[in-house]
């Protein structure tokens, strides 16, 4: 008991960040994702995205998808790191609600990064304080972002009510125009569920080498086994996180001699882990992994240095002188850590790894969680000098000042209603009537019916999968030579060599012209939803 009372008080903070984490994280994922009547209730900023990660979901929950192919683009190994969303099928398929296994995976996630900001800054700069201040940083991002929205809003009586009333992001560059970008605000977390729970866990691989004992060789090497091990795995966790986990280990490698064994048995076992599942992920043809030079991210082609260097001032806001004055102030092991960490800075903007450069906010995202500890040691430090410490509250205020105003667009943000099953008739036809690796050849694009039973879909929102690499043009056009076509030969062979079952018609579909006179005709219909115009043809029973 005693024992017990010591621990509770040696980790008294971590205890509470950890519970307050919890707490947070739950309102904010189920404020975004929950379940009522039959029917997902949906953030509408969050709409897009789970248009690719719900089908992604039930095709391991409901459907049969091993090895994994992406359920939106059917035929080929999946090139996106599926294991987060894996993980939520199985807890599905056991028969926990859907949003109880994505909202209980995304809270474990988003806590263990706040309490891994935590312990790795208070580990470095040994100042709870600090950790404190980082996780504030981490929340609140410190965009020029207030500046825009006050040119919007003029400062008034009426200034408070229209920041909590606020339902929009200040900046949302480059979709808006603006300079400023909207990845710095936490709808990335609600979002892309998987990233919080790929950085705890990155964090937690390089706090675990920071805490290794120099007099404890043998230990260590069995803790860099098993780093390596996750490491491997973490692949198909996140990609770009395991890329961004292995550079800042590779720098570590350069400058901590003393560690320097342990971090190469980490990389290679984590390497001779990576190989067969990278192997895989290219055995679908074109390659997903294409490195080419792109100076200055989101900045104009064809930008200056001074407009860099606005750019990035207007983005970081005063991150971007503190996180240098904190470098310069804080201990030698401490600028070697910020060093490996800037090496994302560099890498996202030197460097195009998908077809959209916008997926590189990750690397910055990752960098200024860093960062940012840099800037609160800055600010701790200043804290100490009593002639300071009005400057230091006006800067913190100005720091979180935007995430502030940007926390409310998502507090505020409505809800879309998505019938499920079993209220959703057309979903129930598939999942009882069609075998569960069973493709189709939709006409929608996105929450398709087949998509949502957990079934793979010829082409899904070409964005999705043309972010991964894959070939949409060419797959969008054979689709509508498909559904529009005359020739029986030619559906059928096609529809053999694409492995498809069924076909779905929706008349309400706009953008694809659809032959339903020739289906009607040659092909069985096994179902048909009078009311939505609804309609499903057996592929198989059909050519023959």
């Amino acid at each position: 008991m005693k024992n017990l009372k010591r621990l509770l008080k040696k980790y008294d903070v971590e205890l509470i960040i950890f519970f307050l984490a919890l707490a947070f994280s739950t309102w904010l994922m189920f404020s975004t994702f929950s379940y009522q009547n039959g029917e997902m209730q949906i953030a509408s900023k969050a709409w897009s995205d789970f248009a690719s990660h719900i089908p992604l979901i039930r095709s391991f929950s409901f459907g049969d998808n091993f090895p994994p192919e992406y359920p939106l683009f059917s035929g080929l190994p999946i090139r996106y790191h599926f294991l987060f969303y894996a993980l939520v099928g199985l807890l599905e398929k056991v028969g926990l609600r859907i949003d109880f296994a994505l909202n209980i995976l995304s809270i474990l996630g988003f806590s263990l990064l706040i309490l891994m900001i935590y312990l790795f800054s208070k580990e470095i700069f040994k100042s709870k304080a600090v950790g404190i201040l980082s996780i504030i940083f981490f929340l609140f991002n410190g965009s020029l972002g207030f500046i825009k929205f006050f040119s919007a809003f003029p400062l008034s009586k009426n200034s408070l009510f229209e920041i909590i009333s606020n339902n929009k992001f200040i900046s949302f560059g480059p979709y808006d125009g603006s300079i400023i970008s909207a990845f710095w605000n936490l709808n990335i977390y609600t979002n892309q569920r998987h990233l919080a729970l790929s950085y705890g866990l990155s964090l937690l691989l390089i706090y675990l080498f920071l805490k290794f004992k120099e007099d404890e060789k043998k230990e260590n090497i069995k803790k860099s086994v098993f780093i390596g091990i996750v490491l491997g795995f973490s692949f198909i966790l996140n990609m770009s996180v395991f890329l961004m986990t292995v550079v800042i280990l590779f720098s570590m490698f350069l400058f901590f001699g003393k560690k320097r064994i342990y971090i190469f048995t980490a990389l290679i076992i984590g390497g001779l882990i990576t190989l067969p599942q990278y192997l895989y992920i290219q055995s679908g043809g074109n390659s997903s992994f294409q490195i080419f030079l792109y100076f200055g991210y989101l900045v104009s082609r064809g930008s200056n240095f001074f407009e860099f260097i606005n750019y990035w001032f207007q983005n970081l806001g005063l991150h971007f002188f503190l996180i240098p004055l904190g470098f310069f102030i804080a201990p030698k092991n401490n600028k070697k850590i910020l060093i490996s960490f800037f090496s994302l800075f560099l890498i996202g903007n030197l460097f195009q790894f998908s077809p959209e450069i916008a997926a590189n906010h990750k690397f910055f995202n990752y960098f200024i969680i860093i960062g940012s500890m840099f800037s609160a040691y800055a600010l701790y430090f200043l804290w100490k000098k009593i002639v300071f410490r009005p400057l230091v509250l006006i800067l913190f205020f100005l720091l979180i000042f935007s995430g502030i105003i940007d926390f409310f667009p998502i507090k505020n943000d409505t809800k879309i209603a998505l019938s499920d099953y079993p209220v959703n008739k057309d979903i129930v036809w598939i999942m009882q009537n069609t075998k569960p690796n069973s493709v189709f050849l939709n006409t929608n694009y996105l929450y398709d019916n087949a998509s949502l039973a957990g079934r793979k879909i010829f082409l899904g929102w070409p964005y999705f999968a043309w972010s991964q690499g894959y070939d949409t043009l060419t797959r969008d056009n054979i689709r509508k030579s498909l559904l529009n076509t005359n020739g029986l030969s030619f559906f059928c062979d096609n529809a053999l060599k694409y492995k498809l079952d069924y076909i779905e018609n929706t008349l309400s579909s706009d953008d694809i012209v659809v032959n339903k006179d020739f289906f009607d005709k040659n092909f069985i219909n096994s179902y048909k939803n009078q009311t939505l115009t609804y309609y499903i043809y057996d592929i198989n029973k059909s050519c023959k």
